[in-house]
């Protein structure tokens, strides 16, 4: 039993927790001044006030005089399974070219993808836990881990064996997405339904049969999968009983966040570029748009328009997409800061989408989000700080004391 005690704020407190906030709701951060929070067997079993904490005389005790506890972030969209880096790339960049012409003279994923098929499952597993360990340490407490830098069969299986070995050695809630149609390899050039026959008829009957991934995701964008594909991937994972989630709209708007919400996908993800008719389409909708701003400040390419579509009424979740080539970074924390000061979301807006709104995007809004009796305890002790919006306020510092899962505190 842990009992942690005069907690200046504990945030993100949610009696009755909903699935998800969306528009004005998300401004509203419910929250406790000199608090406690009991934990019991991983969950969390009471909070409250200090003038109504319990005396247990057999619980370990934390002290946390001026620190704010709050539920861990919930990346609901990474990629931290990928062998080597792609540095060499980012040089690239700052002399001119840019992400596309990298990708079209064979650099970008497909890069990433000739370094993993030469890497050993037990290479690749060895790079991927140092990856999970440091986001973890860095406040996140649930992760969604996608493939789709093997384009091969048994690459890509390999990455999503890596996966679940992830998910058997670490108490972490992680999730699995099979992108197998993140790019077409050199042997499919020019033959892409070939690629697309070949993951659905080879790799998606063993995915299923070694329960390998909860969802399916497909790269819905200009020079690699049209709307046409993405319906057709989308109905192939249903058929096996992958939910869809979909990449869109990072550079273009081509309608797939309409058929993401045609096909009940759970979330559509990037949305850099967002037309009025994307934003109609997933108005009324349980899709959840995520957004990915540390993808745009890495690629200097435009920020999800965060302010717009919460002003319409949407609900918005905040990811890493913790990647070798336009993210390298697991870092929410930063992303946090980096949704306030550039896509105008209030702390409460963006802590909402980092917490309870990413849950939901992975599935996980049951199980943690938010400081509700029941959830795992899946929290965050943060240092000393004046307020909430230090946090986002002063970006170069995680402003972290301490990390729990499962009421245990993380040490790697």
């Amino acid at each position: 039993m842990l009992l942690i005690k005069n907690i200046m704020t504990l945030l993100q407190v949610r009696d009755d927790s909903p699935q998800y906030v969306a528009g004005p709701a998300m401004k509203t951060l419910p929250s406790i001044d000199h608090a406690f929070l009991l934990v019991d067997e991983g969950k969390i079993v009471d909070y409250g006030e200090m003038e109504n904490c319990p005396k247990i005389s057999n619980a370990e005790q934390i002290d946390a005089t001026g620190k704010i506890v709050l539920p861990s972030w919930c990346d609901s969209h990474t990629h931290i399974v990928y062998a080597g880096n792609r540095e060499g790339e980012f040089v690239d960049r700052i002399n001119g070219m840019t992400y596309q012409e990298i990708a079209e003279n064979g650099g970008g994923i497909l890069n990433s993808a000739k370094k993993l098929q030469a890497t050993s499952i037990e290479d690749l597993y060895d790079q991927s836990k140092k990856r999970l360990e440091e986001v973890i340490l860095m406040g996140t407490g649930a992760v969604e881990i996608k493939s789709g830098y093997g384009l091969t069969k048994d690459a890509e299986l390999k990455m999503l064996r890596v996966i679940k070995m992830l998910k058997e050695n670490y108490d972490i809630p992680i999730k699995a997405t099979f992108l197998g149609a993140h790019a077409i390899p050199q042997e499919f050039k020019g033959n892409k339904l070939g690629y697309l026959a070949m993951l659905i008829e080879e790799i998606l009957p063993v995915i299923a049969e070694e329960s390998l991934a909860e969802y399916i995701d497909i790269f819905c964008e200009k020079g690699y999968f049209t709307v046409e594909d993405t319906e057709l991937i989308m109905e192939a994972g249903k058929r096996f009983g992958l939910t869809p989630k979909i990449h869109v709209n990072q550079f273009t708007s081509i309608g797939g966040v309409g058929a993401g919400v045609k096909h009940s996908a759970l979330s559509v993800d990037h949305l850099e570029v967002m037309t009025d008719e994307d934003i109609s389409a997933l108005e009324g909708s349980d899709t959840m748009p995520v957004a990915l701003p540390s993808c745009s400040f890495f690629l200097s390419i435009p920020y999800t328009p965060a302010r717009k579509m919460i002003d319409r009424g949407l609900a918005l979740a905040l990811a890493t997409d913790y990647n070798p080539g336009s993210t390298p970074s697991g870092n929410m924390n930063f992303v946090v800061s980096t949704a306030c000061i550039k896509m105008k979301m209030t702390p409460e807006e963006a802590i909402n989408a980092a917490t309870i709104n990413g849950a939901y995007a992975m599935g996980l809004e049951n199980e943690v989000g938010s400081i509700t009796i029941g959830k795992r305890a899946n929290f965050i002790i943060t240092e000393k700080v004046n307020s909430l919006g230090f946090l986002p306020y002063s970006f170069g510092k995680n402003h972290i004391d301490s990390v729990y899962l499962n009421g245990k505190k993380q040490v790697f």
